[in-house]
C-alpha cells in the first residue's frame, strides 16, 4: 500500500481508505448499502489493516450514528493502529440545533461522535456540507478550539462549492485558524465535474481529495450493460435517486472501454476504474466500500500495478465531457490555456 500526504498536511494516508457506510445500515439509503454488524466489521477491518489500509471513513448521519458505533466496536483495542475520519453537518433530528455547523452544534456533534466511536480524539473531522447560516469565522474558531484541546487532529470538508471552500480557507489564513486539508468529493470516470474548479483549487491551496463513490454509485461495477435491464440484486433500484446523475449512453461507452482494458490487464472493471483515479492530480485517497469480504478483497486489488499511458488516454477520451461556462474556454482556447494551464 502506498501512502500520501493529505493535502498540504503532515498526515500520511493510504491511497485506498475504507468507507464504513455499510456498518449498521438502516433506512432506505444506508439499509440498501448493507447492514454489517460489529463482528463482520471487525473482520473487514482486519483485512484492511493486513493490506495497509488504516484510514476508516464514516459520518454521524450514516444510519443515525450506527455506523460510528459499529466502527468503534470494530477498532476496539487497536485505536493507535487506525485513522478515523468522520463527518458532521447534515440533519440528525428535527430540532433547530440538530443540523449545521454552529458553535453549539459542532461541539455537541463532536462529543457525540467521540462517544459513539469509543475514542477520545478524531484524526480528521470533515464538515459534511456548507452551512450558509453560520459565519465561517464561527465555524473555524470552534474547530480551532477543538483542535487545541486535542479532540480533533485535522479538519476538512465535503461537498463544498469552490467559493465556499475558498472563503473558508481565506478566513482561516486571515485569523490563523486551522486550514482545511481535505475535501471529500464525488469523482469517477462517469462524473468528472470535480476537475473543472475544485481540482485546480485543491492543487493551488493544498487541499487533498478524498474520493467518495469511485464506482459512480455502483454503476462502474461491470454489471450494468447496454441494452440490458438492471440486475435484480443492484442497489440502484432503491438508491439511484440519492446519487449523482449519470448519462446512461455515456456510462455504457465508459463501461465498454473499462471492460476491454480489464481484459488486457487481467483485472476487474472496478479495479480499472479505481486505479485510474489514483493517478489523478490532488487525489490523496480513494474511499472503497464493501458489503462482504469478497468485495473488499476485489477492491483492494486496485493497487500494486499501473495502467499504461495508452490505456489511461483511452479512459480519458471516453469519459471526457464538455465543461460548462466559464470553464470550457480554458479547455478549448489557446490563449486561455496559456494563462491558466490545465492540470488534467
Amino acid at each position: 500500500m502506498d501512502y500520501r500526504n493529505l493535502g498540504a498536511s503532515g498526515l500520511r494516508v493510504p491511497v485506498l481508505s475504507f468507507g464504513a457506510g455499510t456498518f449498521g445500515g438502516s433506512g432506505p439509503l444506508f439499509g440498501a448499502w448493507g447492514n454489517t454488524d460489529a463482528e463482520e466489521a471487525r473482520r473487514l477491518v482486519d483485512i484492511c489493516l493486513e493490506a495497509g489500509v488504516n484510514l476508516f471513513d464514516t459520518a454521524d448521519v450514516y444510519s443515525a450514528g450506527a455506523s460510528e458505533e459499529v466502527l468503534g466496536q470494530a477498532i476496539r483495542g487497536r485505536r493507535d493502529a487506525v485513522l478515523i475520519s468522520t463527518k458532521t453537518a447534515l440533519p440528525m433530528g428535527e430540532g433547530p440545533q440538530d443540523w449545521g455547523t454552529s458553535r453549539a452544534r459542532l461541539i455537541r456533534a463532536t462529543e457525540d461522535a467521540l462517544r459513539r466511536l469509543g475514542t477520545d480524539y478524531i484524526d480528521l473531522l470533515q464538515l459534511h456540507a456548507f452551512d450558509a447560516s453560520t459565519p465561517v469565522e464561527e465555524v473555524l474558531s470552534t474547530l480551532d478550539r477543538l483542535v487545541a484541546v486535542g479532540k480533533i487532529r485535522y479538519v476538512g470538508v465535503s461537498n463544498f462549492a469552490g467559493w465556499e471552500l475558498m472563503k473558508s480557507l481565506a478566513a482561516a489564513e486571515r485569523h490563523g485558524y486551522p486550514r482545511y486539508v481535505a475535501h471529500q468529493v464525488y469523482y469517477s470516470l462517469a462524473g468528472r465535474d470535480y476537475e473543472w474548479e475544485l481540482m485546480p483549487l485543491g492543487a493551488d491551496q493544498g487541499v487533498g481529495a478524498l474520493v467518495w463513490s469511485p464506482l459512480a454509485w455502483g454503476r462502474l461495477t461491470g454489471k450494468l450493460r447496454r441494452g440490458q435491464p438492471l440486475p435484480k440484486a443492484s442497489r440502484l433500484h432503491e438508491t439511484a435517486q440519492y446519487g449523482p446523475p449519470v448519462d446512461d449512453e455515456k456510462l455504457f461507452d465508459i463501461v465498454e472501454v473499462l471492460d476491454a482494458i480489464a481484459g488486457e490487464n487481467g483485472r476487474t472493471v472496478p479495479q480499472i476504474a479505481i486505479n485510474w483515479l489514483l493517478n489523478r492530480p490532488t487525489v490523496s485517497s480513494v474511499i472503497i466500500g464493501a458489503r462482504n469480504e469478497e468485495q473488499l478483497r476485489q477492491n483492494l486489488g486496485a493497487v500494486g500495478w499501473s495502467l499504461s499511458r495508452e490505456q489511461t488516454e483511452r479512459l480519458d477520451a471516453v469519459s471526457t465531457v464538455t465543461a460548462p461556462y466559464p470553464y470550457f474556454p480554458y479547455c478549448r482556447q489557446e490563449g486561455f490555456a496559456r494563462l491558466n494551464p490545465p492540470i488534467v
